[in-house]
Formats: C-alpha cells, sequence, structure tokens
C-alpha cells in the first residue's frame, strides 16, 4: 500500500479567546459586572461599557514581556477601562481585583467541547499531534493546564517561550524537529491567514487549510490557503472526502487499519493556537 503523502498537520484553533462560545464569554464578565454593581457603586451599564473597553484591548493587545509582565499589562487594561467609564484618578486595587475574579472565571470556562476531544483522540490513532501557540507563556500555559488537553498532543509548544513566533519558519522548523519529520511532510490548519497560514508558507509545508469560522472571503492582500474549511471539526471530512495533496479515501482508512504496524512510519498533526 502507498503510503499517505502527508505525515503531519498543524492546527491553531484551540485557545483563543474568541472560541468561546458567546453565552460563555457573557459568563466571564457577569461575575465581573456584579461585583462592580454591588461593591463599587457601578450601574448596569457602566458596568458593562468596562468590560467590553476590556474585551477591546485585549483584541489589539500587543505585550512585550521584557518591559512588562501579562499580569501587569491586563490588570493596566482594567485600570485604564474603569477610569475612561467612571473617570476620576486610577483604581489600581479595583482593578487588580476585576482582573484576577475575570481571569479566574475564565479558565474555569475554558474546556475542550467533547466532539472536539473524539476527533483529536481519533486522528491520533494514525497521526502525531503537537500544539503550537503564540503568546506570553504564563498566560498559555494556565489555559492549556485548564482545558487539560495535555494528553491529547505528542507535544506542545508556546511561541512565547522561543525566540520567534507563528509567522516565522523558525518555530515551524522547531515543531518539525520535535516530531521527526520535514516540512514538506506537515500540513498547516489555522485561522490565521497572517500567522496560521501565511507561517506555514514560509515554513515551506505540504499544505496549509484555514478555518473561516466567518465565511468571509479573505483579503486580496491576504494569504492564499489550499483548502479552506468552516470549523476545525471539518477537518476530518476534508481528509476524507478530498485529501490532502490528493489524499485518497482507501488510502486514508488504510492508514487507519494499519497504524499499530510496524512497518509504517508514524504520521504526525501539529495543532497550533493563537491568543
Amino acid at each position: 500500500m502507498r503510503a499517505a503523502p502527508y505525515k503531519s498537520i498543524m492546527i491553531s484553533v484551540l485557545l483563543g479567546c474568541h472560541h468561546f462560545s458567546r453565552d460563555k464569554q457573557m459568563n466571564q464578565l457577569d461575575e465581573v459586572i456584579n461585583i462592580l454593581q454591588s461593591e463599587h457603586h457601578c450601574d448596569e451599564k457602566e458596568a458593562r461599557m468596562i468590560c467590553d473597553k476590556v474585551q477591546a484591548k485585549l483584541l489589539k493587545e500587543c505585550h512585550d514581556p521584557s518591559k512588562m509582565c501579562i499580569t501587569d499589562l491586563r490588570i493596566q487594561h482594567w485600570g485604564e477601562a474603569i477610569q475612561e467609564v467612571k473617570g476620576g484618578t486610577a483604581n489600581r486595587n479595583l482593578a487588580t481585583e476585576c482582573y484576577f475574579l475575570w481571569k479566574t472565571t475564565r479558565l474555569q470556562h475554558l474546556t475542550l467541547a467533547e466532539e472536539t476531544r473524539r476527533m483529536l483522540s481519533d486522528l491520533r490513532k494514525i497521526v502525531r499531534l503537537l500544539l503550537l501557540t503564540n503568546g506570553d507563556t504564563q498566560t498559555q500555559r494556565e489555559k492549556i493546564e485548564a482545558c487539560a488537553c495535555q494528553p491529547y498532543f505528542d507535544a506542545i509548544v508556546v511561541g512565547g517561550e522561543h525566540k520567534e513566533e507563528k509567522p516565522a519558519s523558525s518555530i515551524f522548523r522547531h515543531c518539525c524537529e520535535l516530531l521527526g519529520v520535514e516540512p514538506e511532510d506537515c500540513v498547516m490548519v489555522g485561522d490565521s491567514l497572517d500567522t496560521d497560514i501565511q507561517g506555514g508558507l514560509n515554513a515551506g509545508l505540504k499544505a496549509t487549510v484555514w478555518i473561516n469560522k466567518t465565511v468571509m472571503a479573505p483579503k486580496d492582500t491576504s494569504s492564499v490557503p489550499h483548502y479552506i474549511i468552516s470549523s476545525v471539526l471539518d477537518l476530518p471530512q476534508l481528509l476524507q472526502n478530498k485529501g490532502v495533496a490528493d489524499l485518497e479515501i482507501s488510502q486514508l482508512a488504510g492508514i487507519c487499519n494499519v497504524c499499530d504496524s510496524s512497518t509504517e512510519e508514524p504520521r504526525t498533526l501539529a495543532c497550533s493556537s493563537s491568543y
């Protein structure tokens, strides 16, 4: 039987804040809103405005760990948001209280959906898995621990622990080295055209798969992926129906049947997640 034309896939969609459901995002903020109302003399409109401003700051966040730790930066976000809404002097104690309450609630709600766990378990029967995420070491390690995703991966790489993050080709090469594969044997799956897809292209990976949850056409200047799906859960169907680099359905079935055979080289799936 002919070997599959790839040995690894990189996925970048598991830990980002934008992958929480709308309800879960609101649950994270409700605790803070309640505290602001009950203990700090904010009405509901003011409390929600503060939380909305913090969310906006998080989306635009640019963190340089050499200048400020992530905890201080995010306390600063809360302090600025409170001051912008309420006026007056900065209240560091209130900002700190809000930040740690938000963070604790957020981690409590960070879980991998059961269907995602099943998908990863099934994929790991035929490939190795690696989780690659950009971001601050402390923040990402806390999230990894909270969602208990370690058992689903052979390796986890946090960009903040390395000299360069996605889309630099160096971190993709490092992931390939960890898994013992060549870049041309890897496929990158991610939801960021700028970091995941462009990074995969920079590193010369076999193929790239863009998860376009908004179903919106990319800008003309955006990186061009080889494949597009709307959810990470569509990945097995893509492999089965369309294949990657002309992978046939019969080949995929064959891989599943012989994945424990010593005559078959292990395949690899490297998963990446931003923020």
